[in-house]
């Protein structure tokens, strides 16, 4: 969102992220990387999916879209950037093994928007910028900047922006419940304490995908 981060892997993948670039990383079994700021002020959202027990062990990977590259519609003062999923007839490029949206929206002044979101669905808004968003699935009363609506059930939500004279700009973020046991410890997440112990030992062992991680260092 502002500044940028130098991100380097052991895989040899190094990119400066710079303001309006999203990056999708996959952790898989294991990646060690570096991220550093590239300027003194740098904001950013980073954003964990927890992948199901059969993924979690798939080779990691990391790729990057320029904000040129961002798949977006507009439409009656709304805008949108399709991070995952589809919105106003557009659909990113990324692949997810769970089933996602990560839609960025911005409204002019008095806009609304209605985007779907699917029933059995977890929803929820992060509001980015504005103060004066009305999330009609859940209250009346308008949401300032810096807060998360968590949104109920249902297939979809209205939001309208109040302000006369700024625009509302906020993240709809939503996905299809895995409904596995989550275990965190630290950077790792596994499904069980017993395979947090492994991957601990893994990787202090250097192996099941951190072979690089003794011997790598980042420029």
């Amino acid at each position: 969102m502002k500044g940028g981060i130098i991100y380097e892997d052991f895989n040899g993948h190094k990119i400066t992220i710079h303001e309006g670039y999203v990056q999708w990383m996959t952790a898989g079994k294991g990646i060690i990387h570096s991220e550093m700021p590239e300027e003194k002020v740098n904001n950013g959202i980073q954003l964990w999916i927890n992948l199901p027990s059969f993924d979690k062990m798939i080779d990691p990977k990391a790729v990057e879209l320029s904000s040129s590259e961002i798949p977006r519609a507009e439409e009656d003062g709304v805008e949108v950037k399709v991070i995952a999923g589809e919105s106003m007839g557009v659909k990113s490029p990324f692949y997810t093994k769970v089933p996602i949206m990560f839609l960025d929206f911005t409204l002019k002044q008095r806009a609304q928007t209605h985007p779907t979101v699917p029933e059995s669905w977890t929803a929820f808004a992060y509001v980015i910028d504005g103060d004066y968003g009305v999330f009609r699935s859940s209250d009346s009363y308008t949401v300032q900047a810096h807060t998360v609506v968590v949104l109920g059930k249902g297939d979809g939500v209205s939001v309208l922006n109040t302000s006369s004279f700024k625009p509302l700009r906020f993240l709809l973020i939503a996905g299809e419940p895995i409904s596995e046991p989550v275990v965190q410890h630290g950077p790792f997440v596994m499904n069980s304490q017993a395979e947090i112990d492994m991957t601990i030992e893994d990787y202090r062992s250097a192996k099941n995908g951190f072979e690089g991680a003794n011997s790598w260092r980042p420029e």
